[in-house]
C-alpha cells in the first residue's frame, strides 16, 4: 500500500491517479492514525520551505512519521519541496527540516546560469543515475523529467548521491540514504518516465 502524506501542499490527486493507472493500491493519510497501515510513504511538496515545513509541523503527524522512517525504516520518498524538507534546514527559510538525510538545501548561483530565463529552474532535464538503484530501473539512459525549483539539494555525503541534472552546476536531482529517497523533479508531470520511476518506489 502506497500512503500519500497530505498535509495541505502538493498536488496529492496526481499521484493517486498516476498509481490508480498502475493498478497499485493507494491511500491518502491526513493524520497519525491514517498512517497505522503505511507500507511505503510519498512526501509531496511545493512552494516555501518555512510554509512547507510548518503545515507538516503543524498535521498532527511528525512523530507518527519520524517513527515510521527512522525507527521501522519504512521507504519514504520526497518528492520537490518534499525532498528539500528532508534536508538538515533550507537556505529559502529559518524553519529545521526534517533531518531525514544528511543534507542542506541552497539557492542556484544566477550568474552560473547560461539560460535567457535563469530562476527557477523550470522544464524538461536530464536525469542521469550516478550509481545502479531500483528506483531507477529502465531510467538509466535518456531519462528527462519535469523540475520546477530554485532551490537545490546538497548532500554532505557524496555516496547519498542517487543522480545528478545541470542546470549551470551539477546539483543532486536525486538522493538516498537507507530507506529515504528524495527527487527534485516532478514524476507525476513526467509522463512515462515518472510513471517507471513512481512504478519502482512500488516495487522497492
Amino acid at each position: 500500500m502506497i500512503t500519500i502524506i497530505d498535509y495541505g501542499v502538493g498536488n496529492i490527486n496526481a499521484f493517486v491517479n498516476v498509481y490508480k493507472r498502475l493498478g497499485v493500491p493507494v491511500q491518502i493519510a491526513k493524520t497519525a492514525a491514517d498512517l497505522e497501515e503505511a507500507k511505503k510513504l510519498i512526501l509531496p511538496g511545493v512552494g516555501h520551505f518555512d510554509y512547507a515545513m510548518t503545515k507538516l509541523n503543524n498535521s498532527g503527524m511528525r512523530e507518527k512519521l519520524d517513527h515510521l522512517v527512522i525507527d521501522k525504516k519504512i521507504p519514504v520518498i520526497g518528492i520537490c519541496v518534499g525532498m528539500q524538507m528532508m534536508a538538515n534546514y533550507s537556505d529559502e527559510g529559518e524553519v529545521e527540516g526534517l533531518k531525514w538525510i544528511d543534507a542542506s538545501v541552497k539557492k542556484f548561483d544566477e550568474t552560473k546560469i547560461h539560460q535567457v530565463t535563469r530562476l527557477p529552474h523550470m522544464g524538461w532535464n536530464d536525469v542521469k543515475p550516478v550509481s545502479k538503484m531500483p528506483l531507477f530501473k529502465g531510467l538509466e539512459n535518456d531519462a528527462i523529467f519535469y523540475f520546477l525549483h530554485t532551490y537545490y539539494f546538497e548532500c554532505n555525503n557524496p555516496n547519498d548521491v542517487m543522480a545528478v541534472s545541470d542546470y549551470g552546476i551539477e546539483f543532486a536531482s536525486a538522493a538516498h540514504h537507507g530507506n529515504k529517497y528524495g527527487i527534485q523533479f516532478h514524476p507525476e508531470k513526467s509522463h512515462h518516465y515518472g510513471e517507471i520511476l513512481l512504478h519502482n518506489f512500488a516495487k522497492l
